[in-house]
């Protein structure tokens, strides 16, 4: 199974303002160029997020990963009634054993930065596809919130857009 960390992150290495928020990458999703998202999106079957990126996403207003499956990684219980939402408090090894048994091939770990330390410990991320914003945040949430041993990715792709917008894709060998 592949577990895909697909982000965008400001050029000085930041996916949030230290309080959560991503307006800053408001001008860049109004530009009209949509990075690929739409053929990541159809090439996923599945998503994990932790329970801070479920509550912003929850906050956009309709939920935006309708008719597909989204397990919610949270400690606390969870309430739902979106049929599409699945809350677990499994550890990510357990999560990416499960969804691999049942069949998913493409899960798409949306954040955030704790939910990505705790699959990077485990090694259970294949690939980061990261989206970089050229726009300086100055302080903010990292792409991984952990100390972690040095891990040497693998460079699958590079793609630069219009507006100067760069997507690295990397896999862990």
């Amino acid at each position: 199974m592949q577990l895909i960390y697909y982000v965008a992150i400001s050029a000085d290495g930041f996916i949030s303002r230290p309080d959560g928020r991503v307006d800053w990458l408001d001008p860049f999703q109004s530009s009209g160029e949509d990075y690929d998202y739409a053929a990541f999106y159809e090439s996923v079957d599945a998503m994990i997020m932790g329970r801070i990126t479920y509550e912003q996403m929850l906050g956009f207003g309709t939920w935006p990963y309708a008719n597909k499956r989204s397990w919610v990684l949270s400690s606390n219980a969870l309430a739902t009634s979106h049929p599409d939402i699945a809350p677990t408090s499994e550890t990510p090894a357990a999560l990416a054993r499960r969804l691999a048994a049942q069949g998913h091939r493409r899960v798409w770990l949306v954040g955030g930065a704790i939910t990505a330390a705790g699959f990077e410990r485990e090694r259970l991320i294949t690939d980061y596809i990261v989206t970089v914003i050229p726009l300086l945040l100055g302080q903010g949430r990292p792409l991984i919130d952990s100390t972690l041993e040095p891990r040497r990715l693998t460079l699958a792709e590079t793609r630069r857009f219009s507006n100067n917008v760069l997507q690295l894709h990397y896999t862990q060998p």
